[in-house]
């Protein structure tokens, strides 16, 4: 098992300065997919001249997480498949760690690593196999896949634009009976909703919060039914309304904005619409 036998996966928008940093930490003789949403033919051009063991994919216009990573995905050749975050980093050792869980646990479906928030950690590998735990779901922000597992249970649902997708994938593995390992020894630095320029970060907080709520509707509905996801949803649909209300007469629009966009999103699922909304940035 070697670097050649996987392909790192970022799923990226308006992330080139996180994306940078994230590659910088990436060992170059491994293959990279980038699936940019968007057409931007010029970070296309300056990130595979940049990093040549990187290929950009350009979706066209912004579809999301899990589009984006399935995209990846059925562009990938190797047998293994990381899914990373661009604001996440590796350590030195990272891979190498992943390649020897995955020799411990060769029936592994996904590992998922330990997620560190000081940057300057190093990783110590122990060869004790209590590292590795079995669990039921991991974080999305890294994801490594043994995509000989996923033939039958396919990638993620497409339903999704950002948020639980990764869970509903978890979900559908442990049910088709596959193994998902969390390897305590595997460490990523994740800095977590860092991925963005700051000059659009607000009105991704709204994105964000919006697709949060649909996507739990969406995900309760799927496994467990509508008239179940509405009896959940009643509370915070009007918990929502009460802090538009509160916040605007405490005339913070920020908040007041924050809790109207959570109440869309909630409206959007409840009516069956698809996850439509996208962050309203100039071009």
């Amino acid at each position: 098992m070697s670097i050649k036998d996987i392909t790192i996966i970022i799923t990226s928008f308006r992330s080139e300065k996180a994306i940078r940093e994230c590659l910088k930490f990436i060992d170059t003789e491994c293959k990279v997919i980038n699936v940019e949403n968007s057409d931007n033919k010029v970070h296309k051009t300056n990130i595979e001249k940049e990093f040549e063991n990187v290929e950009c994919i350009l979706s066209g216009e912004n579809i999301g997480y899990a589009k984006g990573n399935n995209i990846g995905l059925r562009n990938t050749k190797t047998k293994y498949a990381l899914i990373l975050n661009p604001d996440a980093k590796l350590f030195p050792k990272t891979l190498k760690n992943f390649f020897l869980a995955a020799e411990k646990k060769p029936d592994f479906a996904i590992i998922g690593p330990s997620m560190v928030r000081n940057s300057s950690e190093d990783n110590n590998f122990d060869s004790s196999s209590d590292s590795i735990k079995s669990v039921d779901s991991i974080k999305g922000y890294a994801m490594f896949l043994n995509l000989s597992q996923f033939k039958e249970v396919g990638f993620f649902d497409e339903n999704f634009f950002l948020y639980l997708e990764e869970i509903d994938l978890c979900r559908r593995v442990i049910k088709s009976g596959k193994k998902i390992y969390i390897d305590s020894n595997i460490q990523i630095f994740h800095e977590g909703a860092k991925s963005v320029d700051s000059s659009i970060s607000f009105e991704v907080e709204l994105t964000r919060n919006w697709h949060w709520m649909w996507s739990k509707f969406y995900f309760q509905k799927k496994y467990y039914g509508y008239f179940f996801s509405l009896i959940q949803v009643i509370p915070k649909f009007f918990s929502n309304i009460f802090k538009i209300i509160l916040y605007s007469l405490l005339f913070n629009k920020k908040k007041s904005l924050v809790y109207f966009y959570r109440l869309r999103g909630i409206i959007s699922a409840v009516l069956g619409r698809s996850s439509w909304y996208r962050p309203r940035i100039k071009t």
